[in-house]
């Protein structure tokens, strides 16, 4: 027989037969085909009859483990307590250096407040790369005399937010408070002044900025400015 690789588990359907591999599930459409479910590197393999509705995909999973961990605001430890496992298990599926059987993606799964269906099914939406003007959202801060583009949507679920930041003659940023995070900016237009705390830092154009944020921090400009301005983790 042969077998394509399906990855999206949703609820329901008919069990795959189980054989040297853990359990999965055909899609609900996929008829009563037997099959098997292989794992390797953090990737889930689900082989199945061609002509059963199958896709042909790998799929990474630890990235989107530790993505719904720090969305929950849980550690790793508090995520190994939860789930009943070690912390440097959790670590190594973060990183894709391990694979976790499916009863253990679930009980995983459970502790981050998704279902294993709700967790595949996500991964189907395609990925948009680029972004173009009619996807940014803009600000304007009359009062500081700044407007904000967020030129990435919805990067709050991302590593790094990345902003574009124009200041008017004697504009400035809000003053942030001190934050976990490091934050980045390059210096379009114009020359700022960077206030970390009791410090003071001046940049012009074509100069770079990088500092840890934790201290109170604001740029202020006295003839005004254009800035990439990109934070980690998003904090904008």
């Amino acid at each position: 027989m042969v077998y394509r690789v399906w990855t999206q588990m949703p609820g329901g359907g008919d069990k795959i037969k189980k054989e040297g591999g853990a359990a999965g599930r055909f899609p609900p459409e996929s008829g009563r085909a037997e099959g098997r479910c292989h794992q390797r590197n953090g990737r889930f393999r689900y082989i199945c009859a061609v002509g059963s509705g199958c896709l042909p995909e790998y799929m990474e999973i630890g990235h989107r483990i530790r993505d719904l961990r720090k969305r929950q605001g849980l550690t790793q430890e508090e995520l190994a307590d939860r789930a009943e496992l070690s912390k440097g298990f959790i670590s190594q599926l973060e990183r894709d250096m391990t694979s976790p059987s499916i009863a253990t993606l679930e009980d995983i799964l459970q502790c981050l407040g998704t279902s294993i269906g709700e967790f595949f099914a996500q991964e189907q939406v395609q990925e948009q790369i680029v972004f173009t003007e009619k996807d940014y959202f803009v600000k304007e801060d009359r009062e500081c005399g700044n407007r904000i583009q967020w030129i990435i949507p919805n990067a709050q679920k991302n590593s790094m937010e990345p902003i574009c930041l124009h200041l008017e003659a004697g504009g400035s940023t809000y003053p942030d408070n001190p934050h976990e995070g490091e934050e980045f900016g390059y210096v379009l237009k114009g020359r700022i002044v960077i206030h970390l705390g009791k410090e003071t830092h001046t940049a012009k154009k074509g100069d770079s900025f990088y500092y840890t944020a934790d201290r109170t921090h604001y740029i202020f400009s006295e003839r005004g400015a254009d800035i990439l301005w990109v934070t980690s983790p998003p904090s904008f």
